[in-house]
C-alpha cells in the first residue's frame, strides 16, 4: 500500500510530484508496451483487476519517532547522483533548515550513501526533510521527551500480559482482560496431581508461560535498572504505580512471585513452563493449563534470576528478598549435584549472582575456577552468560581479586571498542542488521557508559534506537505502530515491543538515553 501525505504536500512540491508522475506515464507510452488482461481478453474490460503496486519507500532515511530536542539528528539519503543540499520542513511546509549533504563512502548495492546533520534544530514540533530528485521523507517530531512514552509503552507490555489478575481498562485501554487461568493446573507427567501456578506473563500468543524465558526477561529488566534506576519510575501507570517501588521492579516480582510457585517444594528443582491447553473452540484465557517437568536448565536461571532481584530488592522489603535468597540457593544445590557447575557457563552465572548476594566462598570457589581457565577471554566475548556474570562479579561489594577486575574491565573495553568501530564503519551508524544482534550490542555498550561514561557510547546507543525506529533500509519502524511506515507493512508482523525478549534488551537500551 501506498500512503501519501497531501497535507505536507503543497505548492511547488505537489507540482515537482505530478511532474515526475506525468512523466513517467509518458515514460512508458513510448518505450514500453504493456499487456493486459484486457489484451489477452479482447476488447472487454477486464472486471475487479487487482494491481500489485510496489511500496515506495523514501530515500531519505528518518526516525519516524523523532529525534530528542538536544541531542544529534541524522538523515541518512540514499540514491544515484544525490544533490549537495537537503531541507527541514514543517508540516505547514514551512522552511526550518537547510543542510549540507556529507559523503560517507559507503553504497548500498550499488546506490550513494549520504548523511545529513540537523542537529541545530532545536525548534520541537513536526517536521519532515525534502532534497532534490529523491523527494521528501517520512514525518517525524523533535521533543525533548522524545523517548519517555515509549520507554513506558514498553514497560507496560509485561502487565499487560500478567496472567491471573484483571487487567483493567483503566490501565490498558482495548487489551483489559478479566482473570485467566486462575484454576489449579496439572502436572504433565503425573495429571492427578495438581498446583496453582497462576500469575507470571504470557509469552506468546496461546497464552503460555515458560521459565527460562520468563527468568531471561526479567534479568534483562533488572539490569535496566540497576544500570539506569533514575530511568525507572514510580507512575508508568500499572496498579502498584505510587508504592514507592519502581515500577519496573514491581514488574519483575509479579513474574518472581510466579516462579517461586514453579519451584518444587521438596527438591527445590523447577518446573520448565505452564502451557495452555485447549482445543480451537475453546476460550484461550480460561483453558486448563498444564505444567511441564522440571529441568536443570529452568533451575539454575531461577537460581540466577532469584538471587538478583534478592540483592537489588532488599532495600524494599528485606523478608522478601531474603526468602527469593533461600529459594534460590535451593535451585542453585540441587543443580550442582546433578551438572558440573564448574563447566556449564550458566552455572557461572548464577554464582557470580550468589557470591554478590551471599558472599559465601562455595560460590567464589566457582568463580575463581572460571577466571583461571584459559578459554575465558573467548567466552566472555562470545558468550552471554559468561559476559553477565564477570559483569556481575565486577559490580560486587563482597570481597574481589583486583587482577580479575582489571581483566574483566579490559576484555570489556575491548568488546565495547569493537562495536563502537562496527558502527563507525556502518552505512546505517549500526553494528548489525539483526535486532537481536544488535540489541545485545547495545547491552553491552550501555554497560560500559554505565562505568565510564562517554558522550559517543550515548551516540551510538540512540543511532541504534533511531535505526529500529525508522533509519534503516526499509524505512520501517520497527517499534511503535503509528508512524507512517511500521513493521505492519512488513513481514516484521509482531515489532520489537511484541516479543518479549527483545522488548526487554530494548527497555536496557533506552533507558540511558531516555532523559
Amino acid at each position: 500500500m501506498i500512503r501519501i501525505n497531501f497535507n505536507r504536500i503543497k505548492g511547488p512540491l505537489a507540482a515537482l510530484m505530478m511532474t515526475a508522475l506525468l512523466c513517467g506515464c509518458a515514460k512508458a507510452d513510448q518505450n514500453d508496451k504493456m499487456v493486459t488482461e484486457q489484451d489477452t481478453q479482447g476488447g472487454e474490460p477486464a472486471l475487479n483487476v487487482v494491481y500489485d503496486v510496489p511500496v515506495s519507500i523514501p530515500s531519505a532515511l528518518v526516525d519516524q519517532n523523532g529525534y530528542r530536542t538536544g541531542a544529534e539528528k541524522a538523515v541518512i539519503f540514499k540514491g544515484n547522483d544525490l544533490p549537495d543540499k537537503f531541507y527541514v520542513y514543517n508540516l505547514d511546509n514551512e522552511l526550518e533548515y537547510t543542510g549540507q549533504m556529507r559523503t560517507t563512502n559507503h553504497d548500498d548495492e550499488g546506490v550513494e550513501i549520504k548523511e545529513g546533520y540537523f542537529s541545530d534544530l532545536i525548534e520541537d514540533g513536526s517536521y519532515y526533510i525534502y532534497a532534490d530528485k529523491i523527494g521528501s521523507s517520512y514525518a517525524f517530531r523533535i521533543q525533548n521527551d522524545l523517548y519517555d512514552d515509549i520507554f513506558n509503552e514498553a514497560c507496560k507490555k509485561y502487565y499487560k500480559n500478567r496472567c491471573g489478575m484483571l487487567i483493567s481498562e483503566e490501565f490498558s485501554g482495548e487489551e483489559a482482560h478479566a482473570a485467566c487461568h486462575t484454576t489449579e493446573a496439572h502436572l504433565q507427567e503425573n495429571p492427578a496431581r495438581k498446583l496453582d501456578v497462576s500469575g507470571g506473563w504470557h509469552l506468546n500468543s496461546q497464552a503460555d508461560r515458560d521459565t527460562v524465558l520468563g527468568c531471561k526477561i526479567a534479568q534483562n529488566l533488572l539490569l535496566a535498572y540497576e544500570m539506569n534506576p533514575n530511568a525507572v519510575t514510580d507512575d508508568s501507570g500499572i496498579p502498584e504505580s505510587g508504592n514507592g517501588i519502581p515500577d519496573l521492579l514491581d514488574e519483575v516480582k509479579y513474574e518472581v512471585d510466579w516462579l517461586i510457585k514453579m519451584q518444587d517444594e521438596r527438591t527445590g528443582g523447577v518446573y520448565g513452563s505452564a502451557l495452555t491447553i485447549r482445543d480451537e473452540s475453546d476460550d484461550l484465557m480460561q483453558a486448563e493449563v498444564e505444567i511441564t517437568p522440571i529441568t536443570m536448565e529452568a533451575t539454575i536461571r531461577f537460581a540466577t534470576l532469584l538471587a538478583d532481584f534478592s540483592y537489588l530488592y532488599q532495600s524494599y522489603d528485606s523478608d522478601f528478598a531474603t526468602n527469593c535468597l533461600k529459594c534460590a540457593d535451593r535451585a542453585y544445590n540441587l543443580y550442582a549435584g546433578k551438572e558440573n557447575v564448574r563447566e556449564n557457563a550458566e552455572g557461572f552465572y548464577a554464582a557470580a549472582q550468589l557470591y554478590r548476594a551471599t558472599g559465601a566462598s562455595n560460590y567464589e570457589q566457582v568463580l575463581t575456577s572460571y577466571f583461571g581457565s584459559d578459554g575465558f577471554e573467548s567466552l566472555f566475548r562470545s558468550n552471554e552468560d559468561i559476559f553477565l556474570g564477570g559483569i556481575t562479579y565486577i559490580s560486587t561489594n563482597q570481597k574481589v581479586n583486583v587482577d580479575v577486575c582489571s581483566k574483566i574491565m579490559k576484555l570489556l573495553m575491548a568488546k565495547t571498542t569493537d562495536i563502537v568501530d562496527a558502527a563507525r564503519s556502518s552505512e546505517y551508524m549500526v553494528t548489525s542488521e539483526d535486532h537481536e544482534q544488535l540489541l545485545d550490542d547495545m547491552r553491552t555498550i550501555t554497560i560500559t557508559d554505565h562505568i565510564i561514561y562517554n558522550y559517543e557510547y550515548t551516540t551510538i546507543i540512540e543511532n541504534h534506537a533511531h535505526y529500529l525506529m525508522g533509519r534503516n533500509p526499509e524505512a520501517i519502524n520497527y517499534v511503535t505502530d503509528t508512524t507512517e511506515r511500521t513493521y505492519k507493512d512488513s513481514d516484521e508482523a509482531l515489532g520489537i515491543m511484541n516479543q518479549p525478549l527483545l522488548n526487554a534488551k530494548f527497555i536496557f537500551m533506552l533507558s540511558v538515553i531516555k532523559e
